[in-house]
């Protein structure tokens, strides 16, 4: 009749409020396995500037090398630790602008004066540093062992004097080293170093030019 419902089966009505054919809930896929990072690398910066030792001071960037290395190692997050493997170089994080760079230079020397004794670019007269009475060297028991466990037989005549020869009049480039510190620790976030945007990762090698090296260590996760 005319208003009238009609019933609905239960079987029917089952079927309607139930239907499977677009409506099952979509299961989440497992996220992507995460893996741990870390790794050591050491990695030769050659001097920008030309030439051989004469205590100059020089800025070396480091940055892109950096950032190689945590793409290559996929790191995504944790932190990048960089080593200076020498005791006359520095690492630290400024601009890399080269008018700053020789406002360092000049601004270090000024901070430690080099020995009168050192490379005349740089000497600076009525300065003398200990450390550059090579022919006073090795002091101690101590130090002479130190020089033999790098390779210098210092209980030869010959050897002690071929190794005399060879020591550079740095002290100065030695103390500088210690004021500015030999390493820095860096976030990495997205696979990006977390610096801001003029600063740069640098080696300050104090006593160049020569070649040098840096160890980088990688922890943290794919």
């Amino acid at each position: 009749p005319a208003g009238a419902f009609l019933p609905i089966s239960k079987k029917t009505w089952s079927t309607a409020a139930h239907s499977t054919t677009n409506d099952t809930p979509k299961v989440p896929s497992a996220p992507p396995p995460v893996s741990y990072v870390s790794s050591y690398h050491e990695l030769k910066i050659p001097s920008s500037h030309s030439g051989m030792p004469t205590q100059s001071i020089s800025v070396e960037d480091l940055t892109p090398r950096i950032s190689g290395l945590i793409e290559e190692n996929g790191m995504v997050s944790g932190h990048v630790t960089i080593i200076s493997r020498h005791t006359t170089t520095a690492v630290t994080i400024n601009e890399l602008e080269s008018r700053l760079a020789r406002d360092i230079a000049t601004w270090l020397l000024r901070l430690a004066p080099a020995d009168e004794r050192s490379h005349p670019s740089v000497a600076t007269s009525g300065i003398r540093y200990e450390h550059n009475d090579i022919n006073q060297r090795p002091e101690s028991a101590e130090e002479a062992q130190r020089c033999r466990d790098n390779g210098w037989d210092v209980d030869s005549a010959d050897s002690l004097q071929k190794w005399r020869a060879q020591e550079p009049i740095n002290a100065h480039s030695h103390l500088l080293s210690m004021i500015l510190g030999s390493s820095e620790s860096i976030p990495v976030m997205g696979g990006k170093m977390v610096i801001g945007q003029w600063q740069s990762v640098l080696l300050v090698d104090l006593d160049g030019p020569r070649e040098r090296t840096v160890g980088v260590q990688l922890t943290g996760f794919r």
